[in-house]
């Protein structure tokens, strides 16, 4: 916008003017201070100053120092404000150096807030494989730089251990040399016949769950295998070695079940049928 002197002399000047806003004319307002902010000619040429503010008001929604155009020609608006003192001047300054800084600090914190869980897990997990009072003694006499860098690293391998999907690559060894090994057949039913069709597999990045699921089994994996560990090897006396076998255990067990089942699935959906339509009786 302009000064307030080029105002005063644009206001001064007998045209006869219409407010592209309100439509209001130099008759219907002789008072009214007028301004041609744009380049703009013809009736969107003039406009009320207070008309103006107000619209520029709606369209900078609370941030005075957004951009504001002219709809018609596009021409941007020229807006001064009077000159700050210096306090202001600092407060203004202060004020957008925090907002500029917050979305910084906001990731930082979350960053951190994630390395120590991971750090704590890493620490918890590390008492309940190798035993409470073992678990202690080996992070004290660890190096502090290792445990920093290696205990936020034990859910990290977790949850890569649990991305891996081995069950679909031993299935799929199985369907194809199952004919060969005729034991197969006995353990899991059908998985050596001939299917009449192959049926479309669904794609792990289809599974909208697979996600928290895998969040979720690699981080309380540990204590499964600790509880399996002590229900079946619990003449084994290392703890260690007691939460690695029963580990072991679990994964080979669950593999086992969903190699079944995922063969179940298969076999249903390469039978599966689709029916004649029911004729409507007259």
């Amino acid at each position: 916008m302009s000064s307030g002197t080029d105002l005063t002399a644009v206001s001064a000047q007998p045209l006869d003017r219409s407010c592209w806003v309100c439509f209001a004319t130099d008759e219907d307002d002789r008072t009214a201070e007028w301004v041609r902010p744009c380049r703009c000619r013809g009736s969107t040429k003039w406009v009320h100053q207070a008309c103006l503010q107000r619209w520029v008001d709606e369209k900078q929604r609370g941030n005075s120092t957004a951009r504001v155009a002219c709809p018609q020609c596009n021409a941007e608006y020229l807006i001064v404000f009077p000159k700050l003192g210096p306090v202001v001047y600092v407060l203004d300054l202060a004020d957008r150096l925090i907002s500029k800084a917050c979305p910084f600090a906001a990731a930082g914190i979350m960053v951190g807030s994630i390395y120590w869980t991971a750090v704590t897990y890493g620490a918890v997990t590390v008492m309940q494989v190798v035993g409470h009072k073992e678990g202690l003694d080996v992070m004290e006499r660890a190096d502090p730089l290792f445990l920093l860098i290696g205990l936020p690293t034990i859910p990290v391998m977790l949850i890569l251990g649990k991305m891996i999907r081995w069950e679909d690559y031993v299935l799929r060894l199985w369907r194809k040399y199952s004919n060969k090994l005729q034991i197969l057949n006995s353990i899991f039913p059908g998985i050596g016949y001939p299917v009449p069709r192959v049926p479309a597999e669904a794609s792990p990045l289809a599974d909208h769950v697979s996600a928290t699921r895998i969040l979720c089994g690699a981080l309380v994996f540990p204590t499964i295998a600790t509880i399996v560990g002590k229900l079946m090897f619990s003449s084994v006396n290392s703890n260690l070695q007691r939460t690695i076998l029963g580990g072991i255990a679990f994964v080979a067990i669950k593999g086992a079940f969903k190699v079944y089942f995922k063969q179940q699935q298969y076999l249903r959906q390469a039978h599966r049928k689709i029916l004649n339509f029911p004729e409507e009786e007259a």
